[in-house]
């Protein structure tokens, strides 16, 4: 794959960078990204990954932008309440970057589909806002060998991870959250100051791109905890349990 001279101008920032150059732009002009929800996190996910060139990018989400949403979710603009987001955003990755292919899932992922989706994609990136989702995720991610990069949102936090739980040493996302947890708010009910969303979804986005790149330290076998109100962030080890059946099946 040859880069255009429109191309060479676009990434020309990504080609200076030795870890990079342009191979590395090439890999990231052949992968398949799919990002699960359009809202907070995926936002910005969303955005600079179609501004780094990520040539496949699939949006999976069922929802319609609702005038509540532009508080964080970036992507979606006033003119676009009442569209369905996976449209939304799709407009905003043409106008951004029209060399990316933009693959909608208008529909929300079930035992039905997700197996279907999912196994598509080089990686996934998970965005959504329940546990019942991201189980499913975990699961069918795992038995097709794709690296998760998970994150996730309250009030004034956040958290990241990316889970390789198919490798013998590190640990899915239910080596994390084995259980269905309760008394767990959703944004809706406790609230989340939009900026952090902003935060969190953009490092996501950087951990998805080294993944693509295999740069740096993956975040596999730990967890990253963002505090905006300390302006904080540490990241602890995440090991693997022994007891979870679903990656020492």
């Amino acid at each position: 794959m040859a880069l255009t001279d429109d191309q060479l101008e676009r990434y020309a920032r990504h080609i200076i960078l030795k870890e990079v150059g342009g191979p590395g732009q090439q890999k990231l002009m052949r992968a398949k990204v799919l990002v699960i929800g359009a809202g907070g996190l995926g936002s910005s996910l969303l955005m600079y990954l179609a501004a780094a060139g990520v040539g496949t990018i699939g949006i999976v989400d069922d929802d319609q932008v609702d005038l509540s949403n532009l508080q964080r979710q970036i992507i979606h603009k006033t003119a676009e309440v009442g569209t369905d987001k996976t449209e939304s955003a799709r407009r905003v990755i043409t106008e951004i970057n029209p060399d990316v292919k933009v693959i909608t899932h208008q529909e929300r992922l079930g035992e039905d589909n997700a197996e279907k989706i999912i196994k598509f994609y080089d990686i996934v990136a998970d965005g959504c806002d329940n546990f019942t989702t991201r189980f499913l995720v975990n699961d069918i991610s795992l038995k097709h060998k794709i690296p998760l990069i998970s994150g996730a949102l309250s009030q004034f936090d956040g958290q990241l991870a990316t889970f390789k739980g198919y490798d013998t040493d590190k640990p899915c996302y239910r080596c994390l959250v084995p259980n269905h947890p309760s008394g767990v708010l959703s944004c809706a009910e406790a609230g989340i100051l939009g900026a952090v969303a902003g935060v969190v979804g953009t490092m996501q986005a950087i951990e998805v791109l080294k993944e693509i790149l295999n740069l740096g330290d993956s975040l596999a076998g730990k967890l990253l905890i963002y505090d905006a109100l300390c302006a904080s962030s540490r990241t602890i080890k995440l090991p693997k349990d022994p007891g979870c059946k679903f990656c020492n099946g």
